[in-house]
C-alpha cells in the first residue's frame, strides 16, 4: 500500500478509516473538506491534519452541510479512554528493516552538538529510544511535539537515555531549534550512524532494551507511533 519509504506519513489511512467508521456516507476528507472544532471554528486543512497526526482527536460527521450541500465533519478531542480504543484498533506502525525486533543491538560510542559523551557499548540497565531524522522531513518535524512530551514523561528517570541522529550539520541544526524546539540530545551529521545501522527512511525510530536487544522499530508516522513507543519504554524497564 505505501511505495515510498521516505517521508512515509499514514494519516491520510487513518483520517479515511475514521470518516468511514464515524459517518454514513462514505465519503473521504480531502483539502476540500470543511472541517469544523467544538469550538464552532472551520479548522483549515493543515490545522486538522496535524491535530490528527497527534492520536488525540478524531473526526466524525455532522447532521449537517455546508451551502453548497457539502457534509461538515466535526473535530473533537478524544478522552484518555477513547484513544487507548482508537489505538488498539489500530495496525501496528510499520517495522524498521534496520531495526528489527529482537536482534543484538551493536552499541556505539557519540558525542552530541551539546558536548555530551555517550558510550552505548558499555551501558547496561539502559533503555534506549534512538530517532533518525533529518530537518527536510516533514513528518520528522510534525512529530516532534509528541517527542518532546515523551522527554518529559521521563525526565525524571536516569535509565531511560533519548537520542536524535539528525543528518544536518551543527549550523542548520541551531537555526531550526531556534523556531523548533527538540528535547531530545542531538548528535549532529550523523549520516555515518545512519549508514551503519542501514537506516534508508525518515523517520525511524528504534526502542533498545536493558540487555541491548531491539524491543520496537518502526519507519514512518503513524497516529500510534508515539504510544508504541511509550509501551516498548515501560516493557522495558519492567523486564529483568
Amino acid at each position: 500500500m505505501l511505495k515510498k519509504m521516505l517521508s512515509i506519513i499514514l494519516i491520510s489511512f487513518s483520517l479515511h478509516s475514521i470518516a468511514q467508521e464515524n459517518t454514513s456516507k462514505r465519503n473521504i476528507l480531502n483539502e476540500q473538506s470543511v472541517v469544523r472544532g467544538e469550538d464552532g471554528l472551520v479548522y483549515p486543512y493543515s490545522s486538522w491534519k496535524k491535530l490528527i497526526s497527534t492520536g488525540k482527536y478524531a473526526i466524525k460527521g455532522r447532521n449537517t452541510s455546508t451551502d453548497r450541500g457539502n457534509p461538515e465533519y466535526l473535530l473533537y478531542e478524544l478522552t484518555a479512554d477513547q484513544r487507548a480504543a482508537y489505538f488498539d484498533k489500530l495496525p501496528k506502525p510499520r517495522p524498521s528493516d534496520a531495526f528489527k525486533e529482537g536482534d543484538d543491538f551493536k552499541g556505539f560510542k557519540v558525542t552530541d552538538m551539546n558536548g555530551n559523551k555517550f558510550d552505548f557499548r558499555t551501558a547496561k540497565d539502559k533503555v534506549l529510544v534512538l530517532n533518525f531524522w533529518f530537518i527536510k522531513c516533514p513528518p520528522c518535524v510534525d512529530e516532534i511535539p509528541q517527542l518532546n512530551e515523551l522527554v518529559a514523561a521521563y525526565k525524571d528517570n536516569p535509565n531511560v537515555v533519548f537520542l536524535a541522529i539528525a543528518l544536518d550539520e551543527k549550523y542548520d541544526i541551531k537555526n531550526f531549534l531556534k523556531i523548533n524546539p527538540y528535547h531530545y540530545n542531538i548528535v549532529d551529521g550523523g549520516r555515518y550512524l545512519a549508514n551503519k545501522f542501514g537506516v534508508a527512511a525518515y523517520p525511524t525510530h528504534a526502542v533498545i532494551d536493558r540487555n541491548s536487544k531491539v524491543k520496537f522499530g518502526t519507519v514512518g508516522l503513524a497516529p500510534n507511533t508515539i504510544s508504541w513507543i511509550e509501551k516498548s519504554i515501560d516493557e522495558s524497564l519492567k523486564a529483568n
